[in-house]
């Protein structure tokens, strides 16, 4: 379950985000507003069941995938948190690999415990400069994990004209076709 997840799932005015300025927080209320809008009972019904963890093993490596951290859905992890915050959120899972997302940034790194914290990045609104679509494939080997960044392709532009066509807040699609937000 990802923030907007719950938020609409639970027909919130609230997406659980961290805004850095008074204009983002009314773009981000707008979008709220009309998710919830535009999302049936149904599908407000599935979102509230979904996990807030998946715990799995991959090749004997203990994997907990996240959006935000193991802690909240919606706390951002970036890639420049201390070692030691990462290390005591590591502690309380008791994974070897923490994917997570949120920040919507893609990264991996290793901590001195030899630990993963993976940054699956975004499918659908990425905030790292490249509008394609991006997830992560985790291969291990043992102890041995590669971690691969995949980037698809898709049509941003389709995407941005839709936004545009509906009573959608314009900006999301610029925040599409620049991979920015």
């Amino acid at each position: 379950m990802g923030n907007y997840d719950q938020g609409v799932g639970n027909n919130s005015d609230d997406c659980g985000c961290a805004y850095t300025s008074k204009e983002a927080e009314a773009l981000g209320k707008r979008s709220i507003a009309w998710t919830n809008q535009h999302t049936s009972a149904d599908n407000k019904l599935f979102l509230q069941q979904l996990p807030a963890q998946i715990p799995l093993e991959l090749d004997g490596l203990r994997v907990l995938l996240v959006h935000g951290s193991p802690r909240k859905i919606n706390e951002y992890l970036f890639a420049d948190r201390p070692d030691a915050t990462l290390e005591r959120l590591m502690d309380m899972t008791e994974a070897n690999v923490l994917v997570c997302g949120h920040t919507h940034i893609p990264y991996h790194r290793i901590l001195p415990s030899g630990r993963h914290v993976v940054n699956a990045g975004s499918v659908g609104k990425p905030k790292d400069g490249n509008p394609q679509a991006c997830y992560v494939v985790l291969e291990a080997n043992g102890k041995d994990l590669a971690v691969n960044f995949m980037r698809v392709p898709y049509d941003v532009e389709r995407a941005a004209q839709a936004i545009e066509a509906s009573d959608m807040p314009g900006e999301y699609a610029e925040m599409l076709r620049t991979g920015t937000g």
